[in-house]
């Protein structure tokens, strides 16, 4: 499979992917917005399918898609002290991915024939990823490593204790803000290799079973980075060998990882 251009490109997008998904996805749940990175890839897809209408790159329409909802829902809702804050927060982000939804529905109106293009990031197109797509995807995992290397001591007091860290001065506002700009990107990113609807199981899995295991933060995120690369690359393997699409498999990974690591965290209280 490595003698085709297109496989190698494509286990390169996993590995980039996996970077930027990896500590991404540990802190939105440690963050409880698990919702925000199901909502995200679905705004991004709405952006595709402007993109589609406009005649720009579909991935540069998810990116600013996702960029734009991630920064609205940081400004209108700030790390939840309490239940009603917390409702509030996942409201607002139900509101945002309902209206873009419905401008995306619109935008794939007006396109007409021209919808493949974006679908396709619906459902995931890593096999079609070019050395274009790569640069892009390098410079997200640039942006968001710069993001999380400037925001990690902030962001892990802020996600541990919020109302400690607010009394101690962290700017929970800016907190916020940089880290929906850093899942706004890492859900675009996402959503290439695992396409919208499943770009989710890639953020989320491999962080839950390494919350699930009570993995310190360190170790928790190089736990997910490794496992969000072994689903990435096992589904491409898979999809090799069976021509099941990519995204099954990274789905049906990300479930069995997690049952796998609730079975391990049961055998360690016995």
């Amino acid at each position: 499979m490595f003698a085709y251009d297109f496989m190698r490109y494509a286990f390169l997008g996993c590995l980039l992917v996996a970077l930027i998904a990896a500590p991404t996805g540990w802190f939105l749940l440690l963050r409880r917005q698990a919702f925000a990175a199901h909502a995200l890839p679905h705004i991004g897809f709405s952006g595709a399918a402007a993109a589609v209408w406009l005649g720009v790159a579909p991935l540069e329409g998810m990116l600013a898609a996702t960029l734009l909802a991630g920064l609205f829902m940081a400004w209108e809702s700030q790390t939840p002290h309490d239940t009603f804050q917390l409702v509030q927060r996942e409201t607002m982000t139900g509101l945002v991915l309902a209206a873009s939804l419905g401008v995306g529905l619109w935008c794939l109106h007006e396109a007409n024939g021209a919808t493949n293009r974006a679908t396709t990031l619906l459902f995931g197109d890593i096999l079609g990823i070019t050395p274009g797509d790569l640069e892009v995807l390098g410079s997200v995992g640039g942006v968001c490593a710069l993001l999380l290397a400037l925001m990690w001591r902030p962001l892990l007091f802020a996600s541990l204790a919020p109302e400690l860290a607010a009394a101690r001065g962290v700017n929970m506002r800016l907190v916020t803000l940089g880290f929906m700009t850093l899942a706004a990107l890492a859900s675009a990113a996402c959503s290439v290799v695992a396409g919208a609807l499943l770009a989710f199981s890639l953020m989320i899995g491999p962080a839950a079973a390494a919350l699930r295991l009570e993995l310190p933060p360190i170790r928790g995120i190089l736990f997910s980075l490794g496992t969000a690369l072994v689903l990435s690359w096992g589904g491409l393997m898979l999809s090799w060998w069976t021509d099941a699409p990519v995204a099954f498999w990274i789905s049906v990974g990300a479930v069995l990882l997690y049952m796998i690591a609730c079975q391990v965290r049961r055998w360690r209280a016995a």
